[in-house]
């Protein structure tokens, strides 16, 4: 018997070493991040098309160039799962992830409900980006957030920037000690454009109790940290300063360092690490590492001022 089939469907097959650990979790996140589903141990699906392919080429690549092994094919189902079974687990998949979202905005309160819609708002456009099959769970959280984002503009404008600003001015920001790329960098995103006179706090992050005039940033239930994809530099800067085009190459060059996912493959990650390394090195106090890090970045910024 002749079987006559067309294939539905890519597969990548992968073996990640065990150490480091940053690079099994990486290619975890970028595997969610292009909706591949994972239909046995290490074997990944997506719906054939140029764009998933290309998609699955990318991780492909970085599987293979990080010391893993990875294969990629073009398959149908003949047997055990069915196209219907597999397009199902897709479904079920984006609908956990609409359902999450419209849980989360019907959730909101507070100061920063605009910020954190927006932030939804922006997993939702994600969201639908992979939903290749479309869920029927998309409509309903497509609907909370318009509900969400007219409820907030009729009773708040805690969404325009000044305001904002006016809100956490003369507070005192608060992070964890022993400060790197992302803590120095956003502090100094603070200091020179949130509030100049912003003062800094450094603290043990499992211990520590906030005070009420006082924000967190990068640590654990801070009001500014990592969200999704982005780092705490990229959160700031989004919120706050999204007006200075200088600063968008500074955060790909952060986001780079501090996430090591080459998101951006900026060449200047490398140079910038060694930099912050040795103020790290020699420098134990945060207050010093700061002021080092400080010079590095302003230096940045003028020249992106006048190149970008």
């Amino acid at each position: 018997m002749t079987l006559v089939s067309q294939n539905k469907w890519l597969l990548l097959i992968h073996q990640i070493p065990p150490k480091p650990d940053y690079f099994r979790a990486k290619i975890r996140r970028r595997l969610q991040q292009i909706g591949a589903l994972p239909i046995k141990q290490s074997v990944y699906a997506l719906p054939k098309n140029e764009q998933t392919y290309e998609d699955m080429l990318w991780i492909f690549r970085e599987i293979n160039s990080g010391g893993g092994e990875a294969s990629m094919s073009e398959a149908s189902f003949l047997e055990g799962l069915s196209d219907g079974q597999i397009i199902a687990m897709f479904q079920a998949a984006r609908n956990a992830d609409y359902q999450r979202i419209s849980e989360e905005v019907h959730a909101l309160t507070g100061e920063y409900s605009v910020k954190q819609l927006h932030k939804l708002k922006k997993q939702l456009q994600d969201i639908v980006s992979i939903d290749f099959f479309k869920a029927a769970g998309r409509e309903a959280a497509q609907a909370a957030i318009a509900e969400s984002e007219s409820l907030l503009k009729d009773t708040t404008r805690s969404s325009d920037i000044s305001a904002s600003l006016q809100t956490i001015k003369g507070r005192i920001w608060i992070t964890r000690k022993g400060i790197y790329i992302d803590r120095i960098a956003s502090a100094w995103l603070i200091r020179r454009f949130i509030d100049p006179d912003a003062q800094f706090k450094f603290v043990s992050a499992k211990s520590y109790v906030p005070k009420a005039d006082e924000l967190r940033f990068d640590m654990a239930e801070a009001e500014f940290t990592h969200e999704d994809d982005l780092c705490t530099f990229e959160v700031l800067r989004e919120q706050f300063c999204s007006d200075n085009p200088a600063l968008i190459p500074i955060a790909e060059i952060i986001h780079d360092i501090d996430l090591k996912d080459e998101k951006f493959q900026r060449t200047e990650a490398a140079g910038i690490t060694a930099l912050f390394a040795g103020i790290v090195m020699l420098q134990s106090d945060d207050e010093v590492r700061l002021e080092h890090g400080t010079v590095i970045l302003d230096s940045l910024h003028e020249y992106f001022s006048k190149h970008h």
